[in-house]
């Protein structure tokens, strides 16, 4: 060997050494960490035995996302599909067809079960499908993590610590309570488990036992999942009897701005202005009469929607407008084969940190105030439009490069 070559050699065995210790001494720190959490554990009313049982061992994923590591960049969430694709690519029909066509075998399988959801909370059957459609494709997709370390990793380097806490402790009483065990407790890298996606203390609100079996089984059970998820529907203000939303067609003049939650007046006033229903239905008095809100997820492109209270429901299951419209299709589609009856434009996305220059941008001038996130959500939208409208641009109320140049140019 060269002597070049030795001298590299060595650098890559001392680089090594020294990872190994830093890792070791961040180890440490997780270890102590954790140890440190016993008496709130204890006040949850986890005993020694499991809290040692469960927590000895443990060390931390330090491949997750979201994490803030020392002498490391910070990482940030992934890219989740329905807050950077377009929704033609995460409304892809193939994937809604199948899914409502397999829903509807479900339907028929679990029907005594579904009927007496309806009856007992008010929530379609065709909705609390559809969020198991979404969230674990009805239960064929495996959660890939182990749920009490990504919570326990969350807690200690992640970027919403406190909130991570929490569920770390109510993780470790859901072990100790025997309502599930650390082997079955697979989790998202955001630490959500179960068919239909509960963090720990989403579990020990909303989580109900159907089936009568003196467990409430939401990795198991597909009636107590599909209750569960009624239950937290209607505990964040579900309104029996109402639709999620109205596809419509806006008139010509349509000003996009007013596409935000704040923007509520009933449905008869939004089609007294022109909207309309796009396949001619009449709707009755009393949905007339229901507040609603516009909602245009490609701006002034693709379908138009009147969305009301429960669309926002469904929203607090998953901060995304396309997760709802998703779960909102989805179950309409398993009681009707019609597709949307506008189609999606080919808009493209522009990336998160240009949104993010944006929403900078946007709240600087006093024409946004709501999270710089990158994501392009309904208030979002709406600031663009106003930004459109003050700038001279045309108003679609969509992030294109035409808004980036502008603002680029205006700084």
């Amino acid at each position: 060997m060269s002597f070049k070559a030795k001298i590299t050699a060595v650098a890559i065995v001392l680089q090594a050494i020294a990872m190994h210790g830093v890792a070791a001494a961040s180890d440490a720190g997780f270890t102590a960490f954790i140890a440190s959490l016993w008496p709130e554990a204890q006040a949850e009313g986890v005993s020694r035995a499991s809290f040692d049982a469960e927590t000895r061992g443990l060390e931390p994923d330090y491949k997750l996302p979201d994490l803030i590591l020392p002498g490391r960049p910070a990482t940030g969430a992934p890219s989740q599909a329905e807050f950077v694709q377009v929704p033609a690519d995460y409304l892809k029909e193939a994937s809604i067809a199948r899914l409502a066509e397999e829903g509807q075998r479900l339907m028929a399988k679990y029907r005594p079960a579904l009927t007496g959801i309806e009856q007992r909370f008010g929530v379609p059957a065709p909705i609390v499908l559809a969020i198991w459609g979404r969230e674990t494709d009805f239960g064929r997709y495996t959660l890939p993590y182990d749920g009490l370390r990504v919570l326990a990793t969350q807690a200690y380097v992640g970027r919403r610590k406190e909130q991570y806490r929490t569920e770390f402790i109510l993780a470790l009483k859901l072990i100790n309570d025997g309502e599930v065990t650390r082997k079955d407790m697979r989790a998202s890298w955001a630490g959500a488990t179960g068919l239909t996606q509960f963090l720990p203390s989403e579990f020990y609100k909303h989580a109900v036992d159907f089936d009568g079996d003196g467990r409430k089984d939401i990795w198991h059970s597909v009636p107590d999942a599909l209750a569960s998820a009624a239950q937290q529907l209607v505990n964040k203000g579900w309104q029996p009897g109402l639709r999620w939303a109205y596809e419509v067609r806006p008139p010509a003049n349509v000003d996009c701005t007013m596409g935000v939650p704040e923007v509520t007046k009933p449905i008869g006033e939004w089609l007294h202005d022109g909207f309309t229903p796009v396949r001619g239905q009449k709707l009755s008095a009393a949905e007339q009469a229901q507040p609603a809100s516009l909602l245009q997820p490609e701006g002034i492109y693709g379908p138009a929607f009147l969305s009301t209270r429960n669309y926002f429901v469904i929203k607090e299951y998953n901060f995304s407008d396309l997760y709802v419209l998703f779960v909102g299709h989805l179950s309409d589609r398993m009681v009707s084969p019609q597709a949307f009856a506008t189609p999606w434009s080919a808009s493209t996305q522009l990336r998160t940190a240009d949104v993010e220059a944006m929403q900078r941008h946007l709240t600087r001038i006093g024409l946004y105030a709501d999270k710089v996130d990158g994501k392009a959500g309904m208030k979002t939208r709406a600031a663009l439009g106003a930004y459109q409208k003050k700038a001279g641009l045309k108003v679609d109320c969509w992030p294109s490069e035409a808004v980036l140049r502008s603002i680029a140019a205006a700084r």
